[in-house]
């Protein structure tokens, strides 16, 4: 059937729309030291991750891009954090925006494992 499966493919591709979004009214309010470094890197990662995932809708043997967007998704944490530790980010955008990252981990995990077993 695979009706769940393009549910999580469709879900985690809009949770990510929306991250960058949200990024997007947020990165361009970052000191003008740091808006042009981390704020356009948080913003091309998140591009790449949305970009990666549609590729992956796409293929029938995604588990590589699957595992590259992991790794992304795991850049981005980081590059979250030290928005937040630079103080580019309030604590309640870095909490809401951590909170993005990890639900579209979790998605892209599950997306990882049950297309493992049918490459």
């Amino acid at each position: 059937m695979g009706g769940l499966k393009e549910q999580v493919e469709l879900t985690v591709i809009t949770k990510t729309y929306d991250l960058i979004l949200w990024s997007c009214n947020h990165t361009s309010k970052f000191p003008r030291n740091h808006r042009f470094v981390l704020g356009e890197r948080i913003e091309r990662n998140l591009y790449d991750v949305l970009e990666i995932l549609i590729r992956a809708k796409y293929t029938k043997h995604r588990q590589e891009l699957l595992e590259q967007a992991n790794l992304v998704l795991e850049i981005l944490r980081f590059q979250i954090r030290l928005a937040k530790d630079l103080q580019c980010l309030k604590v309640e955008s870095y909490g809401f925006a951590a909170k993005g990252l990890d639900e579209i981990g979790k998605l892209v995990g599950g997306w990882l494992k049950t297309s493992g077993n049918k490459a």
